[in-house]
């Protein structure tokens, strides 16, 4: 339990298939962790054995929300994403998809937030030809990083 380094990928997923578990696999930016991400992840959990969350670096997060983000870094996001009591692993990716991630861990079951429609999930074809499921977690309403930071902006 803890980070996985990109260098320990593949041996960490083939020891985790090699114990029969299954595992789920969501991603995010999960900048300024609230509840409705800890919806998401509890909720995810319940789908597998092993929940691994793919976590955009620094870098993706500012290329994906602009100058300001993230708020916080990526190791105390990772940090904060592992005291989530049903996250087992967190890796951190640097591309602006987690595509090659899924493609490496190819999940059991990849999970994504009811704001994304089944065929617009990065790796839900790949998932899916290779025996998976893909499943859509309904948002909780009322949160969201961008509505908790244009609120502090108030």
């Amino acid at each position: 339990m803890g980070i996985i380094e990109n260098s320990e990928i593949d041996s960490q997923i083939k020891q985790l298939k090699d114990l029969d578990k299954s595992i789920v696999f969501t991603n995010g930016c999960f900048d300024l962790l609230h509840k409705g991400h800890i919806d998401l992840l509890n909720k995810a959990s319940t789908f597998g054995d092993i929940l691994i969350v793919g976590l955009n670096s620094d870098n993706s997060v500012k290329t994906l929300k602009g100058e300001g983000r993230p708020f916080e870094n990526e190791i105390t996001r990772s940090k904060k994403l592992l005291e989530v009591s049903n996250v087992d692993f967190v890796i951190i990716f640097n591309d602006e998809t987690p595509k090659d991630l899924i493609t490496k861990i190819m999940p059991n079951v990849l999970v994504k937030g009811g704001d994304y429609k089944k065929n617009d999930i990065v790796g839900s074809k790949e998932v899916i030809s290779a025996g998976g499921e893909v499943k859509i977690v309904p948002l909780t309403e009322g949160f969201s990083t961008t509505s908790i930071i244009r609120s502090m902006k108030a």
